[in-house]
């Protein structure tokens, strides 16, 4: 089929099928003095789409504080870089694939995490770790199954294949997400501090070349299909397919190369494959690039320079070197079984020029693609009235106790991680289950910690409170292993940006993570931003997700989330950060009241950054055994996440002046409970009073088989922890099963 006259892109308005509007469109035609060829408005159009520009959310992300002594490369490469001294640094980043995901789960969340894991061994980094947060509908769902189901396979079967550990993350489900799942992938890489590569094309006349895999016609308008409503009416041939295997040889061959000095740079093919690679390294750079599109290594004949640009191929990378060391370059690749072309070179004119059969076909400056792209300062919607509710107790706290931790948002989640290789490389210190995960940096004893957290509850009831709270959750499962935050990654997942109802929620979630970031000194470094997550008109839940990082000096020092059964049996359980007895934004508010309800759980950062630090100090001094952070379900559910771990049954001893079921399952932040040995105790009393951090002992390990909740001297109620046990592993595998059985019947 021709492709249209740039007339009959202009008067039949062809513009707007590749992700123009009509606005979009003329500013187009000023900035090229002359109106586009069919070429040109597909870069354009997939350039300045909401996945690749940020258009609608770029003046808010500027609030976010992006540096520190800590960081060696903040936001606008493809990943951030923290130093974690001793010469050594950390890159990582977190993206999202939701929109590939809910029309072609496994190869969305395959395609997710080798795109993520190329992000960071192009900046010259070891891939280590992958960390995952998804969300889905509720598991009642035929759909919802079979999207959880896939992700998960899909996540494991690229993830298992190159090598690389999955060591953390979360899930959750919620009917908000019944038509649009989410889908966010992380990864972090290690790296000398004075290694880092970044995607610049400079150098006039250094060339230019093309590795890795073939260019086919998968994942063609991925990045527009990914800035539209609704995923449920778009086509699979969006979605792109990936091999992880020759992503493991890309991988090799790449930090080979990089290795050898002859990398000028180097850039990931993600959204918008040789689109966004060549315009962004030319951007960087200042400068141009030309490139041959006739060299470009392709899979499928008659592919024509519109396909070959917008193609979103996985397992690609556009690579410059130094000019006369190209022979590097195919000596390598040829030796990994690789593509390797030399398609164009480095200029200096600040153009893309496209040539295909010795004809320009493309010819645009790079500043009005990247740097020019319209930015929107979309209507806001009024502020968000917040109040709290009085949330009634109806369910006692037995029956809540069993129904929160069956909930699939907080029942054990092994039926996932069981599907992941978590030890390959043998670094793994800590992996799923714990509240951070830790790998070890080779060769020293010191570890990175990792975590991804995001609550979308606390952000539809109070925008702001629920951001400040999305940063402090993730960092505090960081320094409840004793390490110390470092910096954040995230991913904004909202509805559409076209609702000024969405852009407040949008800009009040951004300005409260912006708050948490400031006060916990974690900056964002890196992150990504998904809108238009709206399936038949209904918009999600605004979620943030946070992926934090930090560090721990002396492994033998960490904090596990739970004590080892054999030592259980006699510790004290003590309860750091205030007490609270509110049901604001609780997951006993929505399971009683059928949907969130009230305002956020409390939060103050001045107190949650003291608790990080005693942590922190806990585990240097060795004062602990154990620490786990309190949460979704309140003190009910971390005592007995504790206990199932270890095995050991307790008593718990609530406060005589609250109200107990609310003291149960209250959710405020800044809190943390820690198992410590006897003899212990003062010195943890001592460190607490120190930080200025509220610390009582709130029980004991071992004392019975059940948990025995004690209020003014008496039992107020005793639950089995055999029951307890029961609702929190079975709930995701009898879910499953269930479903299953019922589906054969």
């Amino acid at each position: 089929m021709r492709e249209p006259t740039p007339e009959q892109i202009r008067d039949e308005r062809v513009y707007r099928s590749l992700g123009l509007t009509d606005a979009e469109y003329d500013l187009v035609v000023e900035k090229l003095g002359r109106l586009p060829n069919y070429v040109e408005a597909g870069i354009f159009g997939v350039l300045w789409s909401e996945h690749c520009s940020y258009k609608s959310s770029k003046v808010h992300l500027r609030r976010f504080p992006t540096s520190g002594p800590q960081v060696l490369q903040g936001p606008g490469e493809n990943a951030g870089v923290v130093d974690i001294g001793d010469g050594m640094a950390v890159a990582f980043k977190m993206e999202s694939h939701n929109h590939p995901s809910a029309v072609e789960p496994y190869q969305g969340a395959a395609t997710g995490v080798g795109g993520i894991l190329r992000d960071i061994f192009t900046m010259g980094a070891r891939p280590v770790a992958f960390l995952d947060s998804l969300r889905f509908g509720p598991l009642d769902d035929a759909r919802t199954r079979y999207l959880f189901s896939e992700v998960v396979a899909g996540i494991g079967g690229y993830g298992n294949c190159v090598g690389i550990p999955t060591v953390g993350g979360e899930v959750q489900f919620s009917p908000t997400y019944r038509g649009n799942p989410l889908v966010n992938a992380m990864c972090v890489g290690i790296l000398p501090a004075d290694g880092i590569v970044r995607g610049t094309a400079t150098g006039v006349g250094n060339p230019v070349f093309v590795v890795g895999a073939r260019t086919g016609r998968d994942g063609i308008h991925g990045a527009t299909f990914a800035s539209a409503e609704d995923p449920e009416e778009k086509e699979r041939s969006a979605v792109q397919v990936g091999d992880p295997f020759l992503g493991k040889l890309l991988m090799e061959a790449c930090l080979e190369l990089i290795a050898s000095g002859a990398v000028v740079g180097i850039q990931d093919m993600g959204a918008a494959g040789l689109t966004s690679s060549s315009a962004e390294m030319a951007s960087r750079a200042g400068g141009g690039l030309e490139l041959v599109l006739d060299r470009v290594p392709v899979r499928e004949e008659g592919m024509t320079p519109y396909e070959m640009m917008l193609s979103e191929s996985q397992e690609r990378m556009l690579v410059v070197l130094e000019r006369g060391r190209e022979q590097v370059a195919f000596d390598i690749f040829q030796r990994y079984g690789l593509e390797v072309a030399d398609v164009g070179r480095v200029t200096d004119d600040g153009r893309l020029r496209l040539i295909w059969h010795g004809e320009v076909v493309g010819d645009m400056p790079v500043v009005a693609l990247v740097d020019e792209a319209p930015v929107y300062e979309r209507p806001i919607g009024p502020d968000i009235t917040v109040e709290s509710a009085s949330i009634p107790t109806s369910l006692s706290a037995h029956e809540a106790w069993l129904a929160i931790l069956a909930h699939p948002s907080v029942a054990d989640k092994r039926w996932v991680y069981r599907q992941y290789d978590t030890m390959v490389r043998a670094q793994t210190v800590m992996g799923p289950g714990s509240d951070a995960a830790l790998v070890k940096v080779p060769g020293m004893d010191k570890a990175i910690a990792m975590a991804t957290d995001g609550n979308s509850r606390y952000v539809a009831l109070n925008p702001r409170r629920g951001g400040q709270i999305a940063v402090a959750e993730a960092v505090r499962n960081l320094a409840t292993t004793g390490a110390k935050p470092l910096a954040i990654t995230n991913c904004l997942n909202f509805g559409n940006p076209e609702k000024p109802e969405v852009m407040r929620q949008l800009s009040d979630a951004i300005d409260g993570m912006a708050d948490a970031c400031k006060v916990l000194d974690t900056p964002v470094v890196s992150g990504n931003v998904s809108l238009y997550n709206e399936s038949r008109g209904l918009d999600i839940q605004p979620t943030p997700v946070v992926g934090a990082v930090g560090v721990i000096d002396g492994i033998a020092k960490r904090l596990p989330s739970a004590p080892a059964r054999e030592v259980a049996a006699g510790l004290e359980l003590w309860l750091l950060g205030r007490e609270d007895d509110r049901l604001d934004g609780t997951l006993y508010g929505e399971l009683v009241c059928g949907q969130p309800v009230g305002d956020a759980p409390y939060i103050d950062l001045a107190e949650e950054r003291r608790l990080h630090e005693l942590l922190q100090a806990i585990a240097g001094a060795q004062v602990a055994v154990a620490a786990h952070d309190v949460t979704e379900g309140g003190i009910a559910a971390a005592v007995a996440e504790m206990m199932i771990q270890c095995d050991v049954g307790g008593e718990i001893h609530a406060p005589v002046e609250m109200e107990l079921l609310g003291w149960l399952f209250s959710e405020a932040q800044g809190r943390a409970l820690v198992a410590v040995e006897k003899d212990c105790a003062a010195e943890l009393a001592r460190l607490a009073d120190t930080h200025a951090v509220p610390a009582r002992k709130l029980g004991s390990l071992g004392a019975t088989d059940d948990v025995v909740v004690r209020q003014a001297g008496d039992t107020a109620f005793t639950i089995s922890l055999t029951a307890l046990r029961d609702a929190f592993e079975r709930a995701i595998p009898m879910a499953l099963q269930s479903a299953a059985a019922g589906a054969s019947a």
